[in-house]
């Protein structure tokens, strides 16, 4: 099967209202979709796989050969143990954004340079998408950027989460990243186009995330939920562990700023009749911040516990 897949050369074209509805509604119903001929090119999108996979090998590998999930593995192996390995992810991962640039991979030749150029092009993307999807929900054209800038010129925080996913010799005795939504805003995610291994939850069922040669895998994030009133839904995703090959994930996470507040657009909310709205506001008005701190010690818990945590912050 696999998630839907989208021309996005074609919102500038003669399609351009056709692949829109198609965008809402992947939105609505999938929470998850690809984007092919985005714009990006292949030479860049070439190179950022070369320094990923060089800087594994040259920076990380050795790191994560001693690192937690290995040796709970090893133990459980060496006691003969029949259970599963329940929290700590089969990953090994790092964060680049502007604020920690000093602390980039700084041996792997190209690598800053490379995923400088990435991110840049990578954000130019993502403000297009988030302007669709005002666009699709009927709000100002930069609502939702807006929004997550709380409203001071590009504080919005966008980071970029460089993970490997080694195979793993008993893959039912971990997970690759336990289930979860994301927190913030819009995901752009350049996945492995040929170890498989991300799925995502649709009606019930883990459906995969089809590897795909440069495409970008765009899922909403709670954010986003929230901004809709519920018209988009952040979904559950998970990687599960491979026997063979090792999987790369580059994931781009458009958020708010901390201090940006949240809550359902106006716009997307009803008019009162006798005193009812017709529409009422699904979710609380918060500060982002105070969502990151329920968030992140409830990951990978249900989603909706954290809007009623986060309403009493």
């Amino acid at each position: 099967m696999g998630i839907p897949v989208v021309d996005f050369s074609k919102v500038d074209g003669k399609e351009r209202a056709d692949t829109l509805a198609l965008i809402d509604h992947y939105c609505q119903e999938w929470g998850f979709f690809q984007l092919i001929n985005h714009g990006i090119s292949e030479d860049l999108l070439d190179r950022v796989k070369k320094v990923a996979t060089e800087c594994y090998k040259l920076e990380r590998e050795a790191g994560f050969k001693n690192s937690k999930p290995v040796q709970l593995l090893n133990q459980l192996l060496e006691n003969n143990s029949n259970a599963k390995i329940e929290n700590v992810d089969w990953e090994d991962v790092f964060l680049l954004s502007d604020e920690n640039d000093v602390e980039w991979p700084s041996k792997t030749p190209g690598f800053i340079e490379t995923m400088k150029e990435y991110r840049t092009e990578l954000k130019k993307l993502g403000h297009k998408v988030m302007e669709i999807m005002d666009e699709n929900l009927g709000l100002p054209k930069g609502y939702i950027k807006n929004t997550f800038d709380g409203g001071v010129e590009n504080t919005a925080f966008f980071g970029t989460k460089v993970s490997h996913y080694p195979p793993c010799p008993h893959p039912e005795k971990v997970n690759a990243l336990r289930a979860h939504t994301d927190a913030g805003g819009v995901v752009l995610l350049f996945q492995d186009d040929e170890v498989k291994g991300l799925q995502m939850l649709k009606d019930g069922v883990w459906t995969d995330v089809q590897p795909l040669k440069n495409s970008i895998v765009i899922n909403t994030g709670d954010q986003i939920e929230v901004l809709s009133n519920g018209r988009y839904k952040s979904i559950l995703h998970r990687v599960v562990p491979q026997t063979d090959g090792q999987r790369r994930s580059i994931a781009s996470f458009y958020n708010p700023s901390l201090k940006a507040t949240i809550a359902p657009a106006p716009p997307l909310l009803g008019p009162e009749v006798e005193n009812k709205a017709s529409d009422p506001a699904k979710y609380p008005k918060f500060v982002f911040g105070d969502y990151m701190s329920v968030y992140l010690e409830q990951k990978f818990q249900p989603k909706e516990p954290r809007f009623q945590a986060v309403k009493a912050v």
